[in-house]
């Protein structure tokens, strides 16, 4: 709480304790790193980031924004109820997960701190658990508990009038509250990806829009089979080949059907390629007359061409103690030794695009390099020389994935289709999902994927699943309910059911929904036929409150995955979460009897 420590950090001594005072044994104690729920949240940090990488998110953020027009209270409401919408027919983490993206997207674009949306989507994301059976794990326990005991199971909507109630509840509460208790700063975390050196804007800004050509070798050209070195274009022509496109598959992209290569000095000219080219106008043409070739200028919108899954460009700064100063391009041998064309060198706003073998570099000169993402990354880890602007992994993965979103979007309704159907487990439907984003393009390649993952989150969650069997082998868990039974048993059903309704809440801010409800569903079912009353009213009970999981960040997955995201610290978890408890133990108090009376 008092946020001196990382949650994670605290959540692996607390193990440690465990283990160190022989409450649980090592396996116990790291059981939570194999657990499903914790490989599901890793899965789904992928698929978030297949569509936020595809532009996905930020489509889909468009649309919400349309439909809401210029108001953000209707922005605000709309989101929460396609929150609890989805919500309903998968899990709550899932919902999170796939929604968190589009969320950020939307509050990055309309310049509003993400903060004050991600913790009301964590918890009408737990509220969307009481809409349908399969909604949440505790529906499943209470009717697999009540089955047990040779009762009807829940019926796959017996519990949606209370969710529905539930919902609206919350949705008002958060609405009132959201522009007095949520964090509106924003965190560092929260930023927008830093500096993002585009294609339109390489192009603006060293004046590159009349000077880049595409030009297609035909059958019958001369060029076909030579090597670029022997045609001395920078020589001849003043002109230079950025890049080669050619048919072929891009390896593990079965979506592409072109490759692209970056031009070296032994690349040989083949029939069909298509040559990226810069330089000026007439000697581009004189090269195409020469050559039998085919000329085609480069539109804004074909702008993004400079930029693929292979190849990239980025602008380099000269540091201060930098050899390259003072030394002409050819001298360096920069292509030899960085496998980098340079495109153009920025002079304190004069830019130079020709000749550049013989310029000679000063301090302050901006490079526009261009060339392998992999040789764009190596470059950024040389800082002796040079410092690379901008985030070109980042890049790397956006250039990558770009014009497949409705790719990811395929890939997103094919997960929630296996989770709602039940096709396969929760948490391999996920690691389905993540792998064709992969495998599709969507991601770059594993170590995208990796960088994508909140290893925060995936170790707070992990770290706290072992406290269930902690408690649970303590006794404290049993001595707390017996005692509350013992207290309120003289006040009837209705108090028991309150007693073990607050009880199973403040548990649940500890430890997992599925754990609490595991824990309490059995002891709810023992004091409803102890007292004769009916069970159901109980069982409901336990299962609506395994999931007011709201004033602590550890009180669900969805609370730790929006923890980093917003920015936000334990205590906000408590100004917000703790008054919505209040109230939702009241409404519940009063909805459950009468929905299923005792």
């Amino acid at each position: 709480m008092t946020n001196k420590v990382r949650g994670d950090l605290v959540a692996i001594m607390a193990i440690l304790a465990f283990v160190i005072f022989d409450i649980l044994t090592p396996v116990e104690a790291l059981a939570g790193f194999s657990n499903s729920v914790v490989i599901m949240i890793a899965g789904l940090f992928v698929i978030g980031a297949g569509i936020l990488r595809t532009g996905l998110a930020g489509m889909a953020g468009n649309l919400l924004l349309r439909w809401s027009g210029d108001s953000e209270l209707k922005l605000f409401i709309l989101l929460l109820i396609i929150v609890a919408t989805v919500g309903a027919f998968m899990s709550n983490t899932g919902t999170v997960a796939l929604m968190l993206p589009i969320v950020v997207s939307i509050a990055i674009s309309i310049k509003v701190s993400p903060s004050k949306f991600l913790m009301p989507l964590s918890y009408i994301a737990s509220m969307s658990g009481l809409m349908t059976l399969i909604a949440s794990p505790p529906n499943l326990i209470a009717s697999q508990t009540l089955a047990d005991n040779g009762y009807d199971k829940l019926g796959f909507f017996t519990i949606t009038p209370i969710g529905i109630i539930a919902t609206i509840t919350a949705i008002v509460y958060l609405v009132i509250v959201r522009n007095i208790l949520l964090p509106k700063e924003k965190s560092r975390s929260q930023s927008n990806g830093g500096y993002k050196l585009s294609p339109r804007k390489i192009a603006k800004e060293y004046n590159l829009e009349d000077k880049l050509f595409r030009v297609v070798i035909p059958e019958t050209s001369p060029i076909i089979g030579q090597a670029l070195a022997d045609l001395k274009l920078p020589a001849k022509y003043h002109i230079y080949v950025m890049k080669i496109q050619r048919s072929a598959s891009e390896g593990m992209n079965l979506l592409a059907m072109t490759y692209q290569e970056l031009a070296g000095p032994t690349t040989l000219m083949h029939k069909n390629d298509v040559l990226y080219i810069q330089g000026m106008a007439p000697d581009v043409e004189r090269f195409v007359l020469d050559y039998n070739l085919q000329l085609e200028i480069l539109a804004d919108a074909d702008m993004q061409e400079l930029i693929s899954k292979n190849i990239g460009v980025a602008e380099v700064l000269l540091t201060p103690q930098s050899r390259l100063i003072g030394s002409t391009v050819s001298k360096i041998g920069f292509r030899e030794k960085y496998n980098l064309n340079i495109l153009g060198i920025n002079r304190k706003g004069d830019y130079l695009l020709q000749n550049m073998a013989n310029q000679r570099l000063r301090f302050g000169d901006a490079i526009l390099v261009q060339g392998a993402w992999d040789e764009i990354d190596l470059l950024s880890r040389e800082t002796q020389d040079v410092v690379v602007v901008g985030q070109p992994r980042e890049q790397a993965g956006i250039a990558a994935a770009t014009g497949k979103a409705w790719v990811a979007g395929v890939i997103m309704l094919f997960v929630v289709g296996l989770m709602v159907f039940e096709v396969f487990d929760a948490v391999i439907s996920v690691l389905i999902g993540a792998v064709l984003m992969l495998v599709t393009g969507c991601l770059r390649n594993m170590d995208d994927a990796y960088s994508k993952m909140n290893f925060e989150s995936i170790v707070l969650v992990a770290a706290m699943l072992p406290m269930a069997t902690a408690l649970e082998k303590t006794g404290g868990m049993t001595i707390l309910s017996n005692a509350i039974i013992d207290v309120l048993g003289d006040f009837g059903p209705y108090g028991v059911l309150m007693g073990i309704y607050a009880l199973t809440v403040i548990f649940g801010q500890f430890i997992s929904n599925t754990a609490t409800a595991v824990l309490f569903a059995p002891i709810a079912m023992s004091s409803a036929l102890t007292m004769d009353a009916n069970p159901y009213t109980f069982m409901i009970a336990v299962a609506a409150a395994a999931g007011m999981a709201f004033a602590t960040p550890i009180a669900s997955p969805t609370n730790s995955l929006v923890l980093t995201a917003g920015g936000y610290k334990f205590i906000d978890f408590v100004k917000v979460g703790v008054p919505l408890q209040i109230i939702m133990f009241i409404v519940m108090m009063i909805a459950i009897p009468i929905l299923f009376p005792f």
